[in-house]
């Protein structure tokens, strides 16, 4: 039996992931389930899956849940406490991390700790000590298998690579992007609204994230996140317009080779195989038809109409903790700017903001400095954003 931990279980990533775990059959279970505070949806799971375990992070939302949880469900505390417990359960063999931003770290390094196989789809935390994190997992003996369907790309081309020799047998990595809702866009961004923002062409994904690819930032952050996955340099990695989503990402290996992986844009695929590695299974993923393609194209982005995206590129090249930074600026932005109190194009005057004010970033990285890190660019940003609310 494989029991499974699902953190983020009501967002869009864990719905498919419950799907998922449905779909595999015997041999599989939901073990735990994490919600925010969606207790309608999150009422549906259980009742579905019959996990064990289930957490709320909101505190309003847990104390409504926990007075009317069926019988037979643990029910563990709320916020960053209730989720590191469940990650770090004895009885959880894998552990999908879906949550939205830097609140993942936590439990992210107590599944680590815990040496557990660990499907990651929370990139934030991968960008505030990505590099540092997979040194505990090496030493933890926990596995971490990328979820967002571009790194899943990169790590399923480098299969049969030796792990800690991929810099060597890497010439390039294509990181695709969709481009988001904006790409093609004539004119200024700055009176995008948040409904505009939020129609993504491809993909269904969660508020955050979808500003984020609307940016173009979400492509900075898994630059650095695909960084320290694979201990490459920054500079090894190149984004590339791709609007078609069916080219994932791919490797171009030193001896000119290129692997790609491809399917249509739908994220049951790399969920399951980040569930399932080292094995594949059928999946409910559309098979690709290659005779329905009618062309793929790819161009370079524009790094000056989507600063963002720039921005996230240098926080990578002067390390430290400036990716942490460039991180908890961006979410104090998009959550501003979600609300209606930013405009569109200050997002990145923020983030650009925050990372001028940063004083000894580039001193020698620790845990404990990225988390310090994280709540002093949220205080920052916090201020930076509300001077330019007033402009």
């Amino acid at each position: 039996m494989k029991n499974v931990v699902i953190l983020g279980s009501t967002g869009s990533i864990g719905v498919n992931a419950v799907k998922s775990v449905k779909k595999l059959g015997k041999g599989w279970r939901a073990l735990g389930l994490a919600a925010n505070s969606n207790l309608k949806a999150l009422a549906a799971q259980v009742r579905e899956v019959r996990p064990a375990y289930v957490t709320v992070f909101d505190y309003e939302a847990w104390k409504e849940f926990k007075a009317s949880a069926p019988r037979g469900v643990k029910v563990l505390p709320p916020g960053v406490e209730g989720l590191a417990e469940l990650a770090s359960l004895k009885e959880a063999d894998v552990v999908l991390n879906s949550v939205t931003g830097a609140v993942g770290f936590a439990p992210l390094l107590a599944a680590i700790r815990a040496s557990k196989h660990i499907a990651l789809a929370n990139k934030e935390p991968m960008v505030m000590a990505g590099a540092l994190l997979m040194k505990e997992a090496e030493r933890w003996q926990a596995r971490i298998i990328p979820v967002d369907s571009e790194p899943s790309a990169i790590f399923q081309c480098l299969a049969g690579v030796r792990p800690g020799g991929y810099d060597a047998a890497v010439r390039r990595v294509f990181l695709t992007a969709s481009g988001g809702p904006f790409y093609k866009a004539k004119g200024s961004l700055a009176g995008v609204t948040p409904a505009q923002a939020l129609k993504h062409p491809r993909w269904s994904m969660g508020p955050k994230i979808t500003v984020d690819s609307s940016t173009l930032m979400n492509k900075g952050l898994e630059a650095i996140e695909i960084q320290n996955l694979f201990s490459l340099p920054i500079s090894k990695v190149e984004v590339l317009v791709h609007p078609q989503s069916v080219v994932h990402s791919g490797v171009e290996f030193k001896d000119g080779s290129v692997l790609t992986q491809m399917s249509w844009p739908d994220m049951k695929l790399p969920i399951q195989y980040a569930l399932t590695w080292p094995d594949r299974a059928p999946s409910l993923a559309e098979p690709l038809d290659f005779f329905r393609l009618a062309r793929l194209d790819f161009a370079r982005p524009d790094f000056r109409r989507f600063p963002c995206l720039a921005l996230a590129f240098e926080a990578a090249r002067r390390g430290g903790i400036h990716p942490a930074v460039l991180n908890a600026a961006n979410e104090v932005a998009v959550e501003r700017f979600l609300a209606g109190r930013l405009r569109f194009t200050a997002i990145a005057e923020v983030v650009e903001r925050a990372l001028a004010a940063c004083r000894g970033g580039s001193a020698r990285l620790t845990l404990g400095a990225a988390v310090e890190a994280d709540e002093w660019a949220r205080r920052k940003a916090g201020e930076i954003a509300d001077n330019a609310a007033k402009r």
